[in-house]
């Protein structure tokens, strides 16, 4: 793994929100390969960083320093409309001139209007800073000078007056305004601050007696520094007042009769209190208040000459965005997005598909061993319906994808929101880890064995083949607990779907189901094998079963009885179909079953570099939960295919629903799970014994399972005690099939 971010990041991606692009060709792909509906791009958490270069009336442009792009974007407003007349003759229309390059000359042209000036700067004078259509120059005795061009070409040379004698420039800075410019200087060994107008060239102090190098931020209406602030057009000899409103953050501008404040550039020595988020505040100039502008700003921020703000602000590095901020006529200030900022490429080590979820799994802090799980919500079309979010800490350990492999055979996505993965301790122990069902907790069982692969896993129960002869095990994480191992058994082929586990029977072709809660088996299928499989999936009435790589293999569908030739090579079952891959010609292909007959197309043509020593998962995988298909492209971006296939109903793979002890109570909730077969929408009702109806809950499924919580109370809040009938209503979320319909009984104590 490259620990450089420009070797993970050598392009951005494609759309801040979602990096979803929708194909129009494939350079590799036959003509018979189906198109994606979208592609997909891990992405960094890390922020993006905004470089900006301008920023003025009209809009803005910025950089993205380490994109290695050396063009800036350009943003404009889409409610600005440009001035009637601009030039140096009036000031108010330099809030949207680009300064050129600094020199001798200095270019001015006017963004929206194509207005263009040049200002000469005269011997014996230096350039300090340039303010709309102003250029500030000093010369050699320290005074300032106000420059502009005039209509023949030539340049005004304006003296600033009122400065006082003996004063020494230590600093000239810009600010919410293109009428003044701000002249921090020393008089006697003390500091001060004062203005320059820009039109007469007329100088009035506002700050004395400052300390070190004093940060001033000023508009037309304020200036301020630290806890000080005055009102430009007061009298002069009026004292600046004390801010005695309470912020966090350092000041950043002043907007209007406000004074924001937020945590700055790297760098910035603010410490937040805990409980307290960055954010950019907003502190009333005029009333001594603070308020929340801005949940979620982080640094970048930038003032524009026409007396407003930028700032960048967002919950993560995939919902990262521009805002302006301006000044309304009330005096107010208001945020409004202007921007997205795309997040920086990451590449996926591993990817899984469960209950219209892509899991992801890579390095997303472009510093060496820092790995985790992301994962993107689809729609039925496989079509991503939100934004990367994490699944689980930061895992600072040995990767558990395989050396030289750009697959990752170790990762399987439960179907519940949970992945289990494969770590390797200290001991050389192998443990079977389960993460996402929060952003800090890590279930892991220890398997006892090492060199071993994650056979399958649905819901609650991952079955692990050591590399031991004989070892198989099933593991099982519940709801809220740490995993045991639930059965440990010599190593045959076998499946797990929901609450059983398939294997083979003692007559040739049967496949018989265990029972993993009742310990028992419950079920036996003649298949028609013509072997003792040496695979065997499963999903929803779906068996497959191979002799080996050169077959026969086949489907049997148990709920229709009816046996199904397929070609034979390593695939994965999944609703209605198989996923295999042609290692000659690099197809990935689709045979679909759920017509009782096997019909085959090529899904992708894969890139041909890649390795696959792991097995067909990691660089390509399918939804068993009524889902879609994705794989790796040669461009590290992951893309997405509607199978096509019909899903089957919608049904109960295995249920939690144990009544609490002593129990539920809101710090102690009755938190049911259902393992369905595909994504829902649901409703749970709770009733008495007469059916009268005491609370109804209302949710969407986590992938495929169903997750509740009842604190034992009626709709009202009010105590309840005895036995209630709950009903679950789901309704798929593909609209295929009718709806599923769960009862039983819980207890509130």
């Amino acid at each position: 793994m490259a620990s450089s971010r420009k070797l993970a990041e050598a392009a951005l991606v494609g759309g801040v929100a979602l990096a979803c692009v929708v194909f129009t060709t494939q350079a590799q792909a036959v003509p018979s390969a189906d198109t994606p509906v979208a592609t997909v791009q891990l992405s960094m958490t890390v922020l993006t960083q905004v470089q900006y270069t301008w920023a003025g009336a009209s809009g803005f442009q910025y950089r993205l320093p380490e994109s290695g792009l050396p063009a800036a974007t350009s943003v404009d407003y889409p409610d600005y409309t440009p001035p009637v007349h601009a030039g140096p003759d009036n000031l108010s229309s330099g809030d949207d001139v680009i300064v050129g390059p600094i020199g001798s000359t200095v270019t001015q042209k006017h963004r929206s209007t194509g207005v263009t000036a040049t200002v000469t700067v005269p011997a014996g004078q230096s350039y300090k800073a340039a303010s709309g259509w102003s250029v500030v120059t000093e010369d050699a005795t320290g005074l300032p000078h106000v420059l502009r061009a005039a209509p023949d070409g030539t340049t005004t040379d304006l003296p600033v007056t009122g400065l006082p004698a003996g004063a020494r420039p230590t600093g000239y800075v810009t600010g919410g305004s293109v009428r003044r410019l701000a002249v921090v200087y020393t008089l006697d060994g003390a500091t001060y601050a004062g203005l320059i107008d820009l039109a007469d060239g007329s100088f009035r102090a506002y700050l004395s007696n400052l300390a070190g190098t004093p940060k001033v931020l000023f508009n037309d209406r304020w200036v301020t520094t630290g806890k000080k602030a005055i009102r430009v057009d007061s009298a002069p000899g009026t004292e600046p007042t004390t801010i005695t409103a309470s912020y966090y953050g350092t000041a950043q501008a002043v907007v209007g009769d406000q004074l924001l404040t937020g945590i700055g550039a790297d760098g910035d020595p603010v410490f937040l209190p805990g409980g307290v988020s960055p954010a950019l505040w907003a502190v009333s100039l005029t009333e001594n208040t603070t308020r929340t502008l801005l949940p979620d700003a982080k640094s970048y921020f930038r003032v524009t000459p026409d007396g407003g703000f930028l700032a960048t602000a967002g919950p993560s590095s995939v919902d990262w965005h521009v805002y302006r901020v301006t000044v309304g006529a009330d005096g107010t200030v208001a945020a409004k997005k202007a921007q997205d900022i795309p997040a920086w490429k990451a590449r996926a080590d591993g990817i899984a598909m469960a209950g219209g979820e892509l899991l992801m799994y890579g390095n997303t802090t472009h510093t060496g061993g820092a790995y985790g799980f992301h994962s993107i919500p689809l729609d039925a079309t496989g079509r991503p319906t939100g934004l990367q979010t994490r699944r689980g800490p930061g895992l600072s350990d040995a990767s558990p994808c395989l050396t030289g492999d750009a697959a990752c055979p170790q990762m399987e996505a439960l179907g519940d929101g949970r992945v289990a993965y494969l770590w390797t301790d200290s001991a050389h122990t192998e443990h079977v880890n389960v993460v996402g069902e929060d952003t800090t907790t890590i279930r892991t069982v220890s398997t006892g064995d090492s060199g071993g692969r994650i056979a399958g896993g649905t819901g609650r129960f991952v079955l692990y083949n050591g590399s031991t002869a004989g070892v198989q095990r099933v593991v099982d994480f519940p709801r809220g607990a740490a995993g045991v191992t639930s059965l440990s058994r010599t190593r045959t082929a076998a499946a797990l779907w929901g609450q059983r586990l398939w294997t083979s029977g003692t007559a040739q072709g049967s496949i018989v189901a265990y029972d993993l809660k009742a310990k028992k088996n419950v079920a036996t299928v003649n298949t028609g094998a013509p072997c003792t499989p040496s695979d065997i999936q499963a999903v929803n009435t779906w068996l497959y079963w191979s002799c080996g790589a050169s077959g026969p293999a086949g489907v049997y569908d148990h709920a229709a009885g009816r046996a199904i030739s397929v070609p034979a090579g390593q695939a994965l079952l999944a609703d209605g179909y198989l996923l295999r891959e042609n290692r000659t010609t690099h197809e990935l292909l689709l045979t679909d079953v759920h017509t009782g007959t096997a019909s085959t197309r090529t899904v992708a043509v894969l890139p041909t570099a890649d390795q696959n020593t792991g097995g067909s998962n990691g660089r390509w995988a399918v939804d068993r939960f009524g889902g879609n298909i994705a794989y790796l492209t040669d461009r590290g971006e992951i893309a997405i295919v509607t199978a096509g296939v019909p899903t089957s109903p919608l049904a109960q793979m295995e249920a939690q629903t144990d009544p609490v002890v002593s129990g539920p109570f809101i710090s102690n909730p009755w938190k049911p799970v259902w393992q369905l077969t595909k994504p829902s929408t649901w409703t749970l009702t709770l009733a008495t014994t007469t059916g009268s109806v005491v609370r109804t809950l209302t949710g969407t499924s986590t992938a495929a399972a169903v997750r509740a919580s009842w604190d034992g109370n009626r709709d009202d809040g009010t105590r309840l005690r005895g036995t209630y009938t709950w009903k679950l209503t789901a309704k798929p979320r593909d609209g295929q099939g009718p709806d599923l319909t769960l009862t039983g009984t819980t207890t509130v104590s």
